[in-house]
């Protein structure tokens, strides 16, 4: 803005600053850091090769390295690279990445997802629904709301609705194996 009212109304610099109550130093500011293109592009190998490595940890290795850079320097670095990791991971997320990725429904009744639904009537007295829903056509062969939910209750649920329902053509569990989880 500054130079371009400097180029339309030919005035200086101090006044162009004046008139947009703009600070003359930061005009003329001129970064004295380095250039730190080589630091970053380390720092995003090793955080590609040690993905679970925070700042400290890459830190050391660069020191060990002999980059002599300043933790802070590191931390500002691997932030401004969006390598931040997560204080603690919950373990359900965990358990989720040893998962195997979702099977793709082809046609009805051969996927399912299951879940709970949590809600709280006006007494105070807590409800669970136990929700599943085919994956291919929407449909929801079961919403079963209970007070409590056991992990029984759960099973029994299932094979009562695969007996009602069906189980799918080339599904491996069949009537009388219990509910098979695959």
């Amino acid at each position: 803005m500054v130079k371009g009212l400097c180029r339309d109304w030919t005035i200086s610099i101090r006044r162009a600053c004046g008139a947009l109550n703009f600070d003359r130093s930061t005009y003329h500011y001129t970064s004295r850091r380095a250039d730190q293109a080589g630091l970053e592009r380390r720092i995003r190998e090793i955080c590609e090769t040690r993905v679970r490595y925070g700042y400290r940890r890459v830190h050391v290795l660069l020191e060990r390295e002999g980059w002599g850079t300043n933790i802070k320097r590191t931390y500002r670095i691997y932030r401004d690279l969006g390598l931040q990791l997560r204080n603690k991971t919950p373990k359900r997320r965990v358990k989720a990445k040893l998962r195997e990725d979702r099977q793709m429904a082809v046609g009805s009744n051969d996927v399912w997802a299951m879940d709970f639904v949590h809600d709280q009537l006006a007494t105070g007295k807590k409800l669970r629904v136990l929700t599943v829903v085919d994956t291919f056509s929407r449909y929801a062969p079961v919403l079963d709301p209970r007070h409590s939910y056991r992990g029984d209750d759960v099973v029994q649920t299932l094979e009562r609705v695969c007996r009602n329902v069906g189980y799918s053509e080339d599904h491996p569990c069949r009537p009388g194996d219990g509910i098979c989880v695959t």
